[in-house]
């Protein structure tokens, strides 16, 4: 039991801790200067997001020590998340993202606006190159998600083809000729809505068999207006990791690296009994090569769907014909960073928000 014990700690140090900050610079350069109060469900998305990225570049048993020096992804990879605006993943691109899906700055987010938001703003992520598809209507496409994570690479850009060389020198295409492998890694989310005003206990088994597939990010979700990032099960207890502490903002060093100690919660996390959880969640998922998406569509038929009734989601093979065709999402041919582009990504993508009806 202790051995278990240190290997949650373990478990739990290892992932990015995003929580509220202040003083940063004002989000749109009038706008606020903290998140405290409004942003917990933009941290626990970046939360899902860099754990995604961390088992991308660094692998799913990557630990973090103290003081300990980092590989350069690391830092990379964190850099990402920072509260600038010129940072891909910040609360400043994600906020200001949010105003396509109808949320004004300082707004509360449910899990499927964030995931809305995340899908925008990783096509400005040339590094990472993710393909990351949200589901609609409880219903998961094996058909879309192959077009799309097979879509060849874009190589309009130079920065675009020095990224893919990068790529290419940390090994990530495997075959021997050195050629793409053609897969982009997927990220899956999955908005769930999973009773009315409480969680249907008929889903209890299926949600905590979410948490055992080798491809699993965790959860967003909580209670109305606070979000939480659920990373695991114990008994009938999720255990999570809270946005909920206002720290001060931290910038990088000239060198480049992270003073990183404030990004790993160093304590036990919280827990929270299954059925206090609000029913409207996002299940995650990273698959990096095709094989872990084959092999996670297997392990949802063989534990998810043999429910008869009431399936926590669908798993089709063919794109439904009464559904608008499926486009694979692609960068828009401009020149300005995801934050200003918010007029022209807002037509790109179908609003999905009449999904998210929280219970107040």
């Amino acid at each position: 039991m202790e051995s278990d014990k240190s290997k949650l700690l373990l478990d739990v140090s290892a992932r990015l801790w995003f929580t509220y900050r202040r003083k940063f610079s004002p989000i749109g350069g009038t706008g606020p200067s903290s998140d405290a109060g409004w942003g917990c469900m933009l941290r626990c998305g970046q939360m899902m997001l860099a754990q995604a990225l961390i088992c991308r570049h660094l692998g799913r048993d990557w630990q973090w020590e103290k003081h300990k020096k980092q590989p350069e992804e690391y830092h990379r990879i964190l850099h990402c998340f920072l509260d600038r605006k010129d940072c891909c993943y910040s609360i400043h691109q994600m906020a200001q993202m949010g105003v396509g899906e109808g949320k004004s700055i300082g707004e509360w987010f449910g899990p499927n606006t964030v995931a809305q938001v995340l899908k925008k703003l990783a096509l400005f992520d040339e590094w990472n190159s993710l393909a990351v598809y949200v589901s609609m209507d409880n219903t998961v496409v094996i058909e879309d998600i192959k077009k799309m994570c097979r879509s060849p690479p874009q190589s309009s850009s130079t920065a675009h083809s020095s990224a893919h060389l990068h790529r290419s020198a940390l090994g990530r295409n495997r075959n021997a000729a050195g050629l793409c492998t053609g897969w982009k890694p997927l990220l899956l989310i999955i908005p769930l809505r999973l009773g009315i005003n409480h969680i249907n206990p008929v889903y209890i088994d299926a949600f905590k068999e979410c948490f055992k597939m080798p491809q699993s990010l965790g959860a967003l979700g909580g209670k109305p207006n606070n979000a939480y990032y659920f990373i695991g099960f114990l008994g009938n207890e999720l255990i999570y990791l809270d946005p909920h502490t206002t720290q001060s903002f931290v910038d990088s060093e000239e060198n480049g690296t992270v003073d990183d100690q404030s990004f790993h919660c160093q304590q036990a996390p919280h827990r929270m009994k299954i059925m206090n959880l609000d029913p409207s969640v996002a299940l995650g998922f990273f698959c990096k090569e095709e094989c872990d998406f084959d092999n996670w569509c297997s392990l949802v038929q063989k534990e998810i769907l043999k429910q008869q009734s009431l399936r926590m989601f669908e798993l089709v093979q063919k794109h439904p014909p009464h559904w608008p065709p499926f486009i694979p999402p692609t960068k828009p041919e401009v020149t300005t960073t995801g934050a200003e582009l918010i007029e022209s990504t807002d037509k790109l993508f179908e609003l999905e928000e009449e999904f998210e009806i929280l219970s107040v």
